[in-house]
């Protein structure tokens, strides 16, 4: 087949170093009858060795020459192809085809372009999940897994850590891609947690914490001003004049239950 260019407008950058991607697929551990779902499987660079690994592969990929090179590579049996944008793919319906009562596992090399949107849009189906295996930018990364306190730790780390514990595992060079990207990369690994606390209304707590980061130099009674009134924060015993940083997911949560 003849070589195919990467698009920017899909955010391909293909991953070819031998070295990193054995080292991925030992940190996915695939077994033979795992529900696994690849999520922009491009030039097949972590697709066939995970499916010298598993019974069957099932694959989100937006991009149809893609879609075509790999049809005509691996047997449609042992790999099956969802071509849809990811972002609008219905994941959920999926884990109920493929494991009844169960739950899928996802994988893959996430475009950069659209990683957060992505990730939001993944962590609607956490209860459906049982773990994730991505790659993503480092510097997205650092915010995922950031501590309250840290310059990192945001509206992304504050959402996705409500619904899944997350692990940076490794780093990767930009050398590791062709075409190299312009910043660096890194594997997470995400697994829904159990809900310490749970929220009553997730577009509530979504709506609260977009506000409370909306200008972080700010205090949360600025920032959440004719939200969240001085008695509530007293009644929940949070310190009004801190910023959004140092608020733990839990408080958050009991921010938006008692609004609720």
């Amino acid at each position: 087949m003849s070589t195919h260019i990467p698009r920017k407008r899909f955010g391909q950058n293909f991953l070819e170093d031998q070295a990193v991607i054995n080292d991925i697929i030992s940190c996915i551990g695939p077994q033979a009858s795992d529900a696994m779902v690849e999520i922009g499987p491009g030039l097949a660079a972590l697709t066939a060795p995970l499916l010298a690994k598993l019974d069957v592969l099932h694959a989100v990929e937006i991009d149809r020459d893609i879609v075509a090179r790999l049809q005509g590579r691996f047997a449609p049996g042992k790999l099956v192809i969802h071509n849809f944008d990811a972002l609008k793919f219905d994941f959920g319906a999926l884990a109920t085809q493929l494991a009844p009562g169960g739950q899928i596992r996802l994988v893959g090399n996430l475009p950069y372009n659209i990683s957060t949107p992505l990730l939001f849009h993944l962590a609607s189906f956490a209860p459906q999940i049982a773990d994730c295996h991505f790659m993503l930018q480092n510097e997205v990364v650092l915010r995922m897994v950031a501590e309250p306190g840290c310059a990192d730790y945001g509206r992304l780390s504050v959402m996705l850590q409500y619904h899944f514990h997350m692990e940076k595992l490794l780093d990767v060079p930009p050398e590791a891609f062709n075409p190299p990207p312009k910043v660096d990369s890194a594997i997470v690994r995400m697994i829904p947690r159990p809900f310490e606390l749970a929220v009553t209304d997730l577009a509530g707590l979504e709506k609260l914490v977009a506000q409370a980061f909306a200008q972080r130099r700010k205090t949360l009674r600025n920032n959440l001003k004719g939200l969240v009134s001085d008695a509530l924060f007293a009644e929940l015993e949070i310190d009004p004049t801190q910023r959004a940083e140092n608020i733990t997911v839990r408080d958050y949560v009991r921010l938006a239950n008692a609004l609720a």
